[in-house]
C-alpha cells in the first residue's frame, strides 16, 4: 500500500496527512501525539474516526499542521484522517459522514469593518 495523502481545514489551520500502513504511531510536526495536544479531548478529536472505524493500531500517521489555534488544528486533522479513511475503504464514508467528521466546517472570523471596533461591536455613539 502506498501513502495515502489528505488535507483537512478549519478556521485558518490547515492539515497535511500521510497515511501508511504500520503499528498506529501518529506523529504531528515531528511530535508525538501526546506531547502535542497535552489535553485528553484534543487527543480522541484526532483519534475520532481511526476508532469508528476500528482501525487504531493499522497505520502510521504523519501530520504537518499550520496556521490557526490548537482546537481548530486538532480539527482540521480529523476532518484529513476521515476523508483518508473514506478512501481506504468506501464503507468508512457510512460510519463518518452520520457523525458529521466528513463535513468541512465553514464558519471563519468575520472581518473587522472600518469605522467600528470590532467586526460588529460600534464605537460608544454620543447623541449630545
Amino acid at each position: 500500500m502506498e501513502t495515502i495523502h489528505k488535507i483537512g481545514r478549519r478556521k485558518t489551520a490547515v492539515a497535511r496527512v500521510y497515511l501508511k500502513e504500520g503499528k498506529g504511531n501518529i506523529t504531528i510536526n515531528k511530535r508525538e501525539l501526546d506531547k502535542y495536544f497535552t489535553t485528553g479531548t484534543l487527543q480522541y478529536k484526532v483519534k475520532q474516526p481511526l476508532a469508528l472505524t476500528n482501525n487504531e493500531d493499522t497505520f502510521d500517521i504523519s501530520v504537518n499542521v499550520f496556521g490557526g489555534g490548537i482546537t481548530g488544528q486538532a480539527e482540521a486533522i480529523r476532518l484529513a484522517i476521515s476523508r483518508a479513511m473514506c478512501e481506504l475503504n468506501d464503507e468508512n464514508r457510512g460510519i463518518l459522514k452520520p457523525e458529521g467528521l466528513l463535513t468541512r466546517d465553514p464558519r471563519m472570523v468575520e472581518r473587522k469593518k472600518f469605522g467600528q471596533k470590532k467586526a460588529r461591536k460600534k464605537f460608544q455613539f454620543s447623541k449630545r
